[in-house]
């Protein structure tokens, strides 16, 4: 019979036995001091790490810094404009149709990338319930919430809502959704399940840190580890029982984001894409964001600290910037490709990047706690938009940045001189709704610089469209000054 006791040796045994075949026996020095609940502790931990891999990319990321080459023959992307040329009425209208078809049949997810802290924010808690709009201060979480339902009557169905949380911020997003009542989604329907993790790297030695006695320095594994995370933990094979075929991926951080965007899904679906992505023209040459080009033949993403500042700078005959658009991680996937993503001889698909980062650690040695205060480790990380060179068709598709473009990223701070801040998200989301509520007769009113002399928000379960207004009561006028809620 085996006993707790038994099971802990025979675990410590095998731990110990791949530590030392990859020469990381180190993190097991203080187990002679741990408690019983300390040492499954650490050996959950160790069981989390695929640890021949993560010696493989010690040698390939550590101990050598991969440099950036940028590829021959590097070419913009194109794309699908938002407003279509004439040419592209008709088809526009076919894939809006297609997309709303495959809404209501049930084909369509929506998945959320969630896994981080409001630490920037000065928010104690998942990013995800920082309050984000300008009158309720309605959570991040409970903005793409309240577009699904939107959704959902619309369309007369049940759209299922994953959610990737991180091991950091797990268990407080499950009890943040119970306190919520779940948004009014039904749980059943709201599957949350964390990324992976990957240990921090010591950069001289190759040693995998640890962050105490008892833990690993660990740190979620990118973006990319979402489309590890669906596969291993068991949601891809949630979708396919439920009939599900496309992914809708978006973040957390964006409370404007169309989560399910009827026309986008139907222009992929129509092009028989595997990935597609959207895209807004860059508001100048160096704008942070990843360059969506053509290497190839493939679509890639190049970051925009490794495009060449002559290649930024270039612009077209009619004066337009040549790479001009950029990324800005709103993607649809099928499922049968983040499937084979997982499924291909040689492990997950993504590779890898090195992001050197100063991280705290206890030193087995001295047992002293090390602050450093220059960067020592290596954290390993894949990005989502590697996928699309492994894509044999992928489309991308422009959004308005003042329909669709709000993010809270940067602590709050005065507006323009913070972008993609609290105060400049209220800001864009105000001017939104004051643009529909003008579409539908209502006089707001404007300061002297053209910009909206009120608050305003509109809820998504009410519109989620300027045209979704007709009809409603509308008042005939907002006041200066006023705080106007529907």
């Amino acid at each position: 019979m085996t006993t707790p006791a038994t099971d802990v040796t025979r675990r410590y045994d095998q731990a110990h036995a791949r530590l030392l075949d990859v020469n990381q026996e180190h993190v097991l020095h203080f187990w002679e001091t741990l408690t019983d609940q300390q040492r499954r502790q650490l050996l959950d931990q160790i069981d989390s790490v695929d640890w021949q891999e993560l010696h493989r990319l010690i040698q390939t990321h550590v101990q050598h810094k991969p440099e950036f080459e940028l590829p021959s023959g590097v070419e913009p992307a194109p794309w699908y404009p938002n407003v279509p040329t004439a040419a592209l009425k008709s088809r526009y209208e076919q894939a809006r149709r297609h997309g709303e078809e495959l809404i209501a049949a049930g084909k369509v997810a929506a998945f959320t990338v969630a896994g981080g802290q409001g630490t920037r924010l000065g928010w104690a808690g998942p990013k995800g319930g920082f309050p984000a709009t300008p009158i309720r201060g309605l959570p991040l979480f409970g903005c793409l919430a309240e577009y699904i339902q939107n959704m959902q009557a619309r369309h007369g169905v049940v759209i299922p809502w994953y959610i990737m949380t991180s091991p950091i911020n797990h268990a407080d997003t499950c009890a943040f959704f119970q306190q919520q009542g779940y948004f009014g989604l039904e749980p059943a329907h709201v599957m949350l399940f964390p990324q992976g993790m990957m240990p921090a790297i010591e950069m001289v030695a190759g040693k995998v840190l640890l962050e105490a006695k008892d833990a690993i320095a660990l740190s979620p594994n990118g973006h990319g580890g979402s489309l590890k995370a669906l596969y291993t933990s068991g949601t891809i094979a949630d979708m396919k029982k439920r009939g599900i075929e496309q992914i809708s991926y978006t973040q957390v951080d964006n409370p404007i984001v169309r989560v399910l965007d009827p026309l986008f899904i139907g222009l992929h679906a129509l092009d028989q894409a595997q990935m597609s992505s959207k895209m807004l023209p860059k508001r100048e040459p160096l704008e942070k964001l990843g360059n969506f080009c053509v290497v190839d033949g493939r679509i890639t993403v190049i970051e925009y600290s490794d495009l060449p500042e002559d290649l930024a700078y270039q612009r077209t005959g009619k004066g337009e910037l040549r790479f001009l658009a950029g990324s800005i991680a709103i993607h649809l996937l099928r499922v049968e490709f983040v499937e084979s993503l997982n499924t291909r001889a040689g492990g997950f698909a993504l590779p890898f990047h090195r992001a050197e980062k100063k991280v705290p650690y206890i030193e087995p040695e001295s047992e002293q706690t090390i602050k450093p205060t220059t960067v020592n480790a290596v954290k390993l990380e894949t990005f989502v938009f590697d996928a699309l060179p492994l894509c044999e068709t992928s489309i991308i598709y422009e959004t308005d940045r003042d329909d669709e473009f709000a993010p809270i990223k940067n602590a709050p701070g005065p507006a323009p001189e913070v972008l993609d801040s609290p105060v400049t998200s209220k800001l864009i989301q105000t001017a939104r709704a004051a643009r529909w509520l003008e579409a539908a007769g209502v006089a707001v009113p404007r300061k002297s610089d053209g910009s909206v002399d009120a608050v305003i928000e509109i809820k998504q379960t009410t519109a989620i469209y300027a045209d979704d207004l007709r009809g409603k009561p509308l008042p005939k006028a907002i006041a200066p000054g006023e705080q106007f809620f529907m």
